[in-house]
């Protein structure tokens, strides 16, 4: 297939998506409020516009109605910006219809609640909204004149340690540009699934990479597709693996859109990482990521703990709760969390670890945990030449609030083991911040067919 193909291909998936997944915007009804442009959709457009890049300007005294916002705005007598007070500069990414993103309401109203700030929209809607190949050819354009931009808010008593940038699919790489431009010398980047197509393979200045700011974080949701697969950031957050999340299914949309099976499935994985980051802001539960070599090796309990940090696991979130504590900060580490399909998205990991005693046949051995009337089931495979099983599932309540364990040795056929000796079924609950001893149960045969149930009586103690 010609690249051309594959961009109008990609533009005409991500058409569909924004239709589906995005709601329209806020509609202002004060004809005074500043609005994100709206442009017509030109996937077939194979020449570059003219860039149009306009900013809007959003406090805690102006939250719902966005001031236009230019170079000179702190030079008229009255302006919303403060100047003492951190910015938050927001840079949405393609825009396959040229519609005006509406989740830029939300996460500034979300940014605001948590913390007093300045947040800048950057709208370049005009030049993000033809073939995905000719939008990439704007983006260092857009952060060219984004540094403008931030060269004369510094010269009004900006620092540029102040500024925060949080780029959403390729507006994570014109962030990534803006800090290149300013020598790394950015306070923070946040990338919510940077682009991967045309990205994977660029040289790091040509994307977003861990020299771009001070300190850089990526949340990556859906790396096999839309999203970057390597690491770009000091901070890597792999969601669920950063491929395929929970709730997010093509099937829904396989019978209306025959010619584009996966597409529903796509842009659902690829705009988790920005709803997972504002729910985050909401502060309700912490989102925490664990450090580890591969999502298989989290999943099978390898990495426990968080002692490259300094015993504080990072968590998604502002600055103040990300939990970075190190210092210098690591140079680059991939951090892996499981999530649910909805906000506020926080499970419990718990690390559940079965022994039994040899076995003469391959057997399974369902295992569930089981709080109030909400169960989380795994089936180990087990096999004659090991004894030893470990995973971390994703469950709704603390290790304290868990009570019960069910076994079942599922193996119905004839040729499957009929008794197993389970030695030890073991749950704790990771990362191990305290020294709390997993709870276990010792010594049970499970005949096949026959399920086994142990009650547990617990108390959360409240720090």
């Amino acid at each position: 297939m010609l690249w051309e193909d594959k961009a109008i291909l990609f533009s005409i998936l991500l058409v569909y998506s924004s239709s589906q997944v995005l709601a329209s915007g806020h509609k202002q009804e004060d004809v005074q409020c500043a609005e994100l442009n709206n442009t017509r959709w030109q996937v077939y457009r194979q020449q570059r516009v003219k860039l149009e890049v306009q900013y809007l300007l959003l406090t805690r005294k102006n939250p719902d109605c966005a001031e236009r916002f230019h170079q000179n705005s702190l030079s008229k007598p009255i302006s919303f910006f403060n100047t003492s007070h951190p910015t938050k500069v927001i840079v949405h990414g393609y825009r396959a219809l040229g519609r005006k993103p509406s989740w830029v309401m939300d996460l500034a109203q979300a940014l605001l609640r948590a913390q007093d700030m300045n947040i800048v929209v950057v709208d370049w809607i005009h030049g993000a909204s033809f073939a995905y190949n000719l939008v990439v050819e704007n983006y260092k354009e857009v952060a060219l004149q984004i540094s403008v931009l931030i060269n004369q808010l510094q010269k009004h008593g900006c620092k540029l340690e102040s500024f925060h940038f949080i780029g959403v699919s390729l507006g994570a790489h014109v962030a990534g540009f803006v800090g290149t431009l300013f020598e790394g010398k950015i306070g923070r980047i946040t990338g919510l699934d940077p682009a991967g197509p045309m990205f994977k393979g660029a040289d790091t200045y040509d994307r977003l990479d861990p020299t771009d700011a001070l300190f850089v974080e990526a949340i990556h949701t859906d790396s096999d597709y839309f999203g970057i697969s390597i690491p770009v950031g000091h901070v890597d957050y792999f969601l669920n693996g950063g491929m395929d999340q929970t709730g997010c299914a093509h099937s829904r949309f396989a019978s209306i859109f025959v010619l584009f099976p996966v597409y529903g499935y796509v842009i659902c994985d690829h705009m988790r990482a920005l709803h997972v980051y504002m729910s985050a802001l909401n502060g309700t539960c912490k989102l925490l990521g664990i450090p580890c070599s591969s999502y298989d090796d989290f999943l099978q309990g390898s990495c426990l703990d968080c002692e490259v940090f300094k015993g504080r696991c990072p968590a998604i979130g502002l600055e103040e709760k990300s939990g970075i504590a190190t210092s210098p900060i690591p140079e680059q580490q991939n951090v892996f969390l499981l999530t649910t399909s909805s906000s506020p998205f926080c499970v419990h990991h718990i690390l559940l670890r079965l022994e039994v005693s040899p076995l003469d046949k391959s057997a399974e051995m369902e295992v569930t945990l089981v709080t109030g009337n909400k169960g989380t089931e795994h089936r180990f495979r087990l096999q004659t030449d090991t004894t030893v099983y470990r995973r971390v599932l994703a469950h709704p309540a603390a290790l304290c609030e868990i009570d019960s364990i069910r076994l079942k040795n599922t193996g119905a056929r004839l040729y499957r083991q009929g008794e197993i000796h389970v030695k030890s079924v073991c749950v704790s609950e990771i990362p191990f911040f305290r020294h709390e001893e997993p709870l276990c149960v010792n010594n049970i045969d499970i005949r096949r067919g026959v399920p086994w149930s142990h009650d547990f009586v617990q108390v959360c103690w409240t720090l």
